[in-house]
């Protein structure tokens, strides 16, 4: 007779996959996918380091998946700025405080989903996480040039453009070497560093100085 998984072990193994993720997850907000250890995580999760490999194929799939649970994160948290009452160019800074805020205030994070250096398979989610948000700006600034607020441009090539000048404005920053004095005095520059963010992007997509 053929084995049949009862209902109560799918539930367990899918606790134990869930509580090996969060612990992933704590260990890259931490120290970033370099200093994530299997053996470390094991530990957290209460588990032998074998127990990861019947969940994960191998460290990278794992990794894999941290990444795009982290990213989805963010991506919501955009998405619904860009869904707050206002116009386009309104809702856009919104969106992009949010993206620049956020990354910030959780810098080794930020710094794993922005550039830290990652196996091919976690460059791809990156490369997707990248992508997701070109779409939303994308989107938006269609949106912008049907009201009018925005100059009539190509607007995938313009969102491809806001995805790269605020991913590289934030590395330095949230750059791992910036340690003592200076990483201090970057963080008393945030709101400053922020606001010229939002500046030059709204400034590149109407045109318009403020």
């Amino acid at each position: 007779m053929a084995y049949r998984e009862t209902e109560k072990m799918r539930l367990r193994k899918a606790a134990t996959r869930q509580r090996i993720a969060e612990c992933t997850y704590q260990c890259v907000a931490e120290g970033g996918f370099r200093n994530a250890k299997i053996t470390r995580i094991a530990q957290l999760a209460g588990v032998a380091t074998g127990t990861i490999y019947r969940h994960f194929e191998s460290k990278e799939d794992l990794f894999a998946e941290i990444f795009r649970l982290a990213t989805q994160r963010e991506i919501d948290k955009v998405t619904e700025a860009l869904a707050a009452p206002g116009n386009t160019n309104e809702r856009l800074e919104n969106a992009l405080r949010q993206f620049a805020e956020r990354a910030l205030k959780g810098p080794v994070m930020a710094w794993s989903l922005i550039a830290e250096p990652v196996d091919p398979k976690v460059e791809e989610e990156r490369l997707a996480y990248r992508k997701a948000y070109a779409d939303l700006f994308e989107q938006a600034i269609r949106e912008g040039i049907e009201e009018g607020c925005i100059p009539d441009q190509n607007a995938r090539q313009s969102s491809t453009c806001l995805v790269g000048a605020i991913a590289e404005s934030l590395v330095g920053p949230l750059s791992p070497t910036q340690t003592g004095q200076a990483a201090s005095d970057e963080t008393d520059n945030n709101v400053p560093l922020v606001d010229t963010i939002i500046r030059f992007c709204i400034q590149g997509l109407t045109g318009i100085r403020r």
